[in-house]
């Protein structure tokens, strides 16, 4: 290498620059808020004006931290790359063989290695470029017989992805126990924040400061889990939805998984994520390699809000994010359980019709000896006891009705009574010698048995091809995988890729249908299951109080008309709290909308209301699911205010809902976010629905006739809205009016 290289790549008001002068692997130099076009020949000097000095009671050379840590380069910290081959070639030195960089052009990349610095910059230079920028690193050790090549990908939103695969160059084999990418952060983020939960209560907020040492959250469940960090968040102090600059990082995988923020007394801040692998798991033979799941990173300084945009733009991007209306869905769970009877699903689906459903769901029961949730599961036959002309009347009756029929199942799941169970026992991950504790009294099939794979594909695929109309699966997940064991080893990770192989096999044969990620509500909630699925169940909880913040924070990574929001029963059944119908449809109405009601129960006002708000879902939905969405920083806790703008900025809607009692008597004025400050906007309730229940003598100025004022004021003053009583909801329109 006679010639430095260093590489900024810029998308979308991001830049990223490495340090590819070697001999050793790359460092990130940057990574963050966009540095402008730089000219080539100034980047070797701000790779040097961030090289650390040397410190008393130290290494006799500056500490660079690379794309993989090592000890070799006197990182003390976690390691990026952990594993021995029989004790031997547990420490790594990798050493740099080529650079090769893409700017999305037509050419496949052109090498960085040994030539001047590399600028791939968008066609404006700030608000994204032709494409992705891609790098890709290729490293060796030939002393430990290892190969390392990382892919760094930042796309025209400016989100970053980073991926790792280590092949065994050596004659033994080579065990894995961690692969983790990492990326530094600046020493001004100096909070964290990450979300936790359980079932029925997912994604809890937790926020500290970022103390020396390591925040490490760790999901053992062999699926994300009800507690995962969707987001790990790192920030500067007091940041919020609409401010602050952040720092964030997802691990994609749908198994045992961990994500860290570690923070060194040298000076180093990082963020990063990998698979949690269990020992003996990975075992490498000579020539194969392993791949870390990817690392989705985001920078943002206008706050949380501006890293959802990010994310939310990325996915929306995909080829695969749905192109079509997110149909209304009515799920029968609630309102029916295991007593399946056709003439009541049938009067359901009148009903479900004629309020303005598109999409009636048949959940669990319809198998054969499914009458509770102590058998059946893997035996993925209609029962006909129950369904003595099968399944295809209601379907066609559904049909009939114009709406989208749907189906519960849940694939990965056995019970030990169960046909398939007693004809193969040794079809379930489990421990030598012992099963694992049963969970909802049932068993996980090991998937990576090819035998048991190759069944469950065919009764997945014939269950699809003999009948006309299965539109959707909402495929759950219901049990954690403990002691997974697969011949006689660690099986989580092989589960978990074959459950994407089966997937991506039946998306192939029935490109049509649609598939929900439901795992006891919010349990498996990723962006790797979300590459082969349309949808995911937020919560098994319908409480609308309680799904306002599952919600909010589910929908910090993902857009909307991903995360299904249905409108539960007055009295819900997970809390056996009371709400309105108005409370609850507001709360629905931003996803994709559903019922999961037994709404042949509710009397013909109840319905008529129903009607009223699906109505309205659908008008708003194409801003809905299209648009950017905000979040309001309120300083009372018990406001919580959110809302959808069109990308154009012609209008907007907001919901502001009141939690419970505030201090204040009558709470401050509620500000709304992300209009443009230039045009003036109309901004009235939403009509055609009920409006909330109110604790006031007389309404606040501006209503009932409404307002107009500028999207400066709107954001700034805001405005002062009517005393709501607590657990009730006010929806607001806005609409640009010059």
């Amino acid at each position: 290498m006679t010639n430095p290289s260093v590489i900024h790549l810029r998308r979308a008001r991001t830049s990223l620059v490495l340090d590819a002068r070697g001999p050793g692997l790359p460092r990130v130099v940057h990574w963050g808020a966009d540095l402008g076009p730089l000219p080539a020949d100034e980047l070797p000097a701000l790779v040097d004006a961030t090289i650390p000095p040397v410190v008393p009671s130290s290494f006799d050379a500056p500490t660079v931290l690379s794309l993989l840590p090592e000890a070799s380069a006197g990182w003390s910290g976690r390691p990026g790359l952990a594993g021995h081959r029989a004790g031997r070639d547990w420490s790594t030195a990798f050493r740099l063989d080529s650079v090769d960089v893409s700017d999305g052009g037509p050419e496949p990349g052109r090498p960085a290695l040994g030539g001047d610095a590399v600028v791939v910059s968008g066609e404006d230079g700030a608000h994204g470029g032709p494409g992705a920028a891609r790098v890709t690193v290729r490293a060796t050790d030939p002393a430990a017989g290892l190969a390392l090549t990382t892919e760094l990908v930042l796309d025209a939103t400016g989100l970053l992805t980073l991926r790792h695969r280590l092949r065994n160059d050596g004659a033994a084999p080579y065990e894995v126990r961690e692969l983790t990418p990492v990326l530094p952060v600046p020493a001004v983020a100096t909070e964290l924040l990450d979300l936790t939960g359980r079932w029925c209560r997912e994604r809890a907020p937790q926020r500290h400061p970022w103390p020396m040492g390591a925040w490490v959250r760790e999901g053992r469940h062999g699926r994300t889990g009800h507690d995962a960090t969707l987001l790990l968040v790192a920030g500067t102090p007091g940041f919020g939805f609409g401010h602050g600059e952040v720092w964030a990082v997802h691990t994609a995988w749908s198994g045992d998984h961990v994500t860290v923020a570690e923070r060194r007394p040298t000076g180093e801040s990082t963020l990063g994520g990998g698979e949690l692998l269990t020992p003996g798991e990975i075992l490498l033979g000579p020539g194969e390699e392993y791949a870390s799941p990817l690392l989705y990173a985001v920078h943002s300084t206008v706050g949380l809000d501006g890293l959802s945009d990010v994310l939310h733009t990325h996915l929306r991007a995909r080829p695969e994010h749905p192109r079509w209306a997110r149909p209304v869905t009515l799920n029968v769970w609630e309102a029916v359980y295991f007593d399946h009877d056709l003439d009541r699903l049938k009067s359901l689906a009148n009903r479900a019709a004629e309020v303005g459903v598109e999409r009636f769901v048949l959940d669990d029961g319809w198998f054969r000896g499914r009458r509770h949730d102590r058998a059946g599961l893997g035996d993925w036959h209609v029962d006909t006891d129950v369904w003595p002309d099968g399944l295809q009347p209601l379907i066609d009756h559904v049909r009939g009705h114009g709406m989208q029929f749907g189906l519960w199942v849940e694939p990965e799941m056995v019970n030990p009574d169960s046909d398939l169970f007693r004809a193969h026992p040794d079809w379930v991950l489990a421990a030598p010698g012992r099963l694992p504790p049963e969970w909802r009294h049932q068993q996980v099939l090991d998937l990576a048995r090819p035998a048991a794979y190759d069944h469950l594909l065919s009764r997945l695929d014939a269950l699809l091809t003999e009948h006309d109309g299965i539109a959707y699966l909402k495929w759950d997940h219901n049990r954690d995988l403990t002691e997974a064991g697969h011949a006689g080893r660690p099986g989580v990770h092989a589960q978990t890729v074959a459950v994407y192989r089966l997937l991506d096999e039946l998306r192939r044969r029935h490109p049509d249908v649609e598939i929900e990620s439901c795992s006891s509500g919010g349990a498996r909630v990723d962006l790797e299951i979300l590459r082969r699925t349309d949808r995911v169940w937020a919560s098994d909880c319908n409480d609308a109080l309680e799904r306002l913040a599952i919600q909010r924070w589910t929908g910090l990574l993902l857009p909307p008309e991903l995360v299904g929001t249905h409108i539960g029963p007055e009295r819900s059944h997970t809390t056996h709290r009371v709400h309105d119908l108005g409370f609850r449809a507001v709360t629905a109405l931003f996803g994709h909308h559903g019922i999961e009601w037994d709404i042949g129960s509710i009397t013909p006002a109840e319905r008529a209301e129903l009607a009223a708000w699906v109505a309205l879902h659908k008008r708003l939905r194409p801003l809905l699911h299209t648009g950017r969405v905000v979040r309001v920083d309120h300083p009372d806790p018990a406001v919580q205010a959110h809302g959808v703008v069109a990308h154009d900025g012609s209008r907007a809607v907001y919901a502001v809902s009141r939690l419970g009692t505030s201090a204040a008597q009558i709470p401050g004025p509620v500000r709304l976010p992300g209009l443009d400050p230039r045009r003036r906007y109309a901004v009235r309730p939403a009509a055609g629905v009920p409006e909330p229940a109110v604790l006031q003598m007389t309404e606040p100025g501006w209503l009932p006739k409404g307002a107009t004022l500028s999207g400066a004021v709107l954001a700034t003053v805001g405005l002062q809205l009517p005393a709501l009583h607590p657990e009730q909801a006010l929806l607001l329109e806005v609409t640009a009016v010059d």
